[in-house]
């Protein structure tokens, strides 16, 4: 491709450290687009999702014990993101009502659980509401007679701006989520109360590494210092919590619909965030034998805790009881004598029916040494064993059989995005799924050796994907990186065990905070 910048684009973008051949690479893959990925089948119980026994969760759940007695484990949550978005219907109804007779009639229109009639309807049970009549009172407002006079807007102004609690500026974990006795808890603190359970390594210390936006970062801090001591004393713990931003140079340009960039009213490119796969830079620079990741929003109640914890700690259980398999047979394969025939076969019976790595149909004809060879290519790899839940129309990437380019088979987490919708074939796998993936994954990133993987090294850059937005009233195109949990993740070893619904409690709208789950009932 052509070299298309001067010499001021070339100084703005060693500014942001960013190299000119990766932005040209960003500006080729708006102008070829991103190859579907081809769906072999989906996964399914029995086929690529565990089923753990009662005896076998107990049991992964010791070996977990074991493990966090004298090894280190980092919770990893992706936290940059605002609460906007969780307010978007809000603002939308705040934007659009005056008042009329004809809007009120509009609000009654849609009074199911997500509606914004329902918000209102149910607002004294959120756990901000006492926050909310504080800010009314700040501003010498009467909260009753608003609701009476149906100044909708006056509420909402209170709870989402600068006018009032200022949530539509706030970080996603700094909202108020749960109500308990004698404290109301951020979804933030929610995570402290969790971390406590099940990333607790040797000398009680609970390590939690957030990633935050640079604007939200003091306050996270100020957040932390304020539970500090309440929850080491409550938790009998150490918490080590870190903090990272993500990375100015994983954003991706943006350009118009003929693919030309964008350019502010300074002449300078127009970048935007490139997604969550950005955070694949934060990630590889964490290091930890063991790593949880889990989102911001997805927390509950204490009073439903137990499964999450239970099943947490089996998942990363078994990680460990895979792991040290698999590094007993890397290890057994730098030995100067090669392994036997017999050995051989059950490596390749350990790969296909406990990792899901189906080699190629050719394999049957290999030699010794192609599979040897095969095998410590597939092995030594990070691993992560993905929580999978039965699909009950929640939003998130599933998890399928794919052809890998060895013509080997295994399993990703695959995105809506990322499949071609307008294949019957395609759609007819998709149909056929039965379970999705909640960001419930336990990772390790350390080789046989102890060496840290290189986790750049394991990403498909062929998984990003673009989608159309609007500045400034014009229609754009902007790129996201490889998921997080898909193609950044994409070479990794993979493994599915299917964990129940109730682990799953994601807060991706405000009204969600009304299911059972995050409420304070009996």
């Amino acid at each position: 491709m052509e070299n298309i910048f001067t010499e001021q684009d070339k100084k703005f973008l060693q500014q942001r450290n960013m190299q000119p051949n990766k932005v040209l690479g960003q500006i080729d893959n708006y102008r070829k687009g991103f190859p579907f990925v081809e769906l072999h089948e989906a996964a399914s119980l029995k086929h690529g999702i565990t089923q753990l026994s009662s005896k076998k969760m107990d049991d992964m759940v010791s070996v977990f014990e074991d493990f966090a007695s004298d090894n280190e484990i980092v919770k990893f949550v992706p936290a940059s993101g605002a609460a906007s978005r969780m307010f978007k219907n809000l603002f939308e109804f705040r934007n659009s009502y005056r008042g009329t007779y004809d809007d009120q009639l509009e609000l009654l229109k849609d009074k199911g659980p997500d509606s914004v009639y329902y918000f209102f309807e149910h607002i004294e049970e959120f756990a901000f509401f006492p926050d909310l009549l504080d800010a009314f009172d700040k501003r010498k407002l009467n909260f009753e007679n608003t609701l009476k006079e149906l100044r909708y807007e006056r509420v909402l102004n209170t709870l989402l701006t600068e006018k009032g609690l200022c949530y539509g500026e706030i970080p996603k974990a700094l909202i108020p989520f749960h109500i308990y006795p004698n404290e109301v808890r951020t979804a933030f603190a929610e995570h402290l109360a969790e971390g406590a359970k099940y990333a607790r390594s040797s000398g009680n210390v609970c390590k939690i590494h957030f990633t935050v936006s640079p604007q939200h970062m003091e306050m996270m801090h100020d957040h932390f210092q304020e539970l500090k001591d309440t929850y080491e004393d409550r938790y009998n713990i150490r918490y080590e919590i870190s903090y990272s931003l993500q990375d100015p140079s994983t954003d991706v340009i943006t350009v118009d619909m003929n693919n030309n960039p964008l350019r502010n009213e300074l002449g300078e490119f127009v970048f935007r965030p490139g997604g969550h796969g950005a955070l694949l830079k934060n990630l590889n620079e964490l290091k930890a034998d063991l790593i949880i990741i889990k989102n911001i929003d997805n927390v509950c109640h204490d009073r439903v805790k137990y499964d999450t914890h239970y099943y947490k700690m089996a998942l990363c259980g078994y990680l460990v009881f895979l792991q040290e398999q698999i590094h007993s047979y890397l290890k057994g394969l730098k030995k100067p004598t090669a392994p036997s025939t017999k050995v051989i076969t059950n490596m390749l019976s350990f790969m296909e029916h406990k990792l899901n790595i189906r080699p190629p149909l050719e394999s049957n004809h290999w030699n010794k040494e192609k599979k040897i060879a095969f095998i410590k290519e597939k092995l030594n790899r990070p691993i992560r064993v993905c929580g999978m839940v039965e699909n009950e129309g929640e939003p998130g990437g599933g998890p399928f059989w794919v052809e890998n380019k060895d013509g080997s088979f295994g399993l990703q987490i695959i995105e809506a995005s990322q499949i071609n919708s307008k294949d019957e074939n395609q759609l007819e796998i998709i149909n056929r799924s039965t379970h999705f993936n909640p960001v419930d994954l336990i990772c390790s990133t350390i080789d046989f050796e102890g060496k840290h993987f290189n986790l750049y090294d394991y990403v498909n850059p062929n998984t990003g994907f673009i989608s159309h937005k609007s500045l400034d009233g014009e229609e754009i195109k902007a790129q996201e990186l490889p998921g997080l949990w898909n193609g950044t993740m994409a070479d990794w070893i993979t493994i599915f065990v299917e964990v129940p619904l109730i682990t799953f409690n994601p807060v991706k709208i405000i009204n969600d905070l009304l299911r059972t789950q995050h409420l304070n009932v009996t």
